[in-house]
């Protein structure tokens, strides 16, 4: 089967694409709007696009009502981010959050999400998160949609103390480190414990990436 992607509607583009691109890791994204109030809401479309500067980008899909979502114009508007990344103990909390209420009321509110302070952006984290990226904007690219994509910069990376193995090293315990992705098709996850090692190609004879 092939398909003219320039022509196909956009809901058959959406779940093609978010079926065969799999897993995606989720950006559970906070942000803080000008009045103070914190938007929490989850993101697949997300990954990070380099170290050198360390970039985060972040798929996001237009409002099917409004023009812009609430992080985008958060974003937008303040500068800032952090994105907190879900693990299998925190995926109900963070399906909580996946829910459209009016930009005065928070999502972290509603599902009771423990908040704790940023250490560099200004924007509350998820405590019980073990992952935050806190960012500053880059840059944010419009479609010919309402769809946005978002560019951050990683200023400050909080990693759980249980996690580490050698922080001289940089080295996590990828046992303890339980992130879950998304999958195609409504609501269906999975986990990231079954693994698999592949030994890399001598670099002198194999191309890198």
């Amino acid at each position: 089967m092939q398909y003219d992607m320039l022509s196909l509607e956009a809901r058959k583009r959406y779940k093609l694409l978010s079926s065969l691109v799999v897993p995606r890791p989720i950006a559970w994204v906070s942000t803080l709007s000008p009045n103070g109030v914190v938007n929490l809401a989850p993101y697949s479309f997300f990954n990070v696009m380099g170290h050198d500067p360390a970039v985060v980008a972040l798929g996001i899909l237009e409002h099917p009502e409004k023009s812009l979502k609430d992080t985008v114009r958060n974003i937008t508007q303040t500068g800032r981010f952090t994105v907190n990344l879900v693990t299998e103990e925190l995926a109900l909390l963070m399906n909580q959050t996946a829910t459209d209420l009016p930009c005065t009321e928070s999502e972290a509110d509603m599902a009771a999400v423990a908040l704790c302070p940023a250490v560099a952006n200004g924007v509350p984290g998820v405590a019980h998160s073990p992952v935050r990226l806190e960012c500053q904007l880059m840059q944010v690219i419009s479609t010919r949609t309402q769809q946005k994509i978002v560019l951050g910069e990683i200023l400050s990376l909080y990693i759980q103390d249980e996690l580490m193995i050698d922080p001289s090293a940089a080295t996590i315990d990828l046992d303890a480190y339980t992130p879950i992705a998304r999958m195609g098709g409504a609501g269906l996850y999975c986990r990231t414990s079954d693994r698999f090692n592949l030994a890399r190609p001598d670099s002198q004879t194999q191309p890198l990436d």
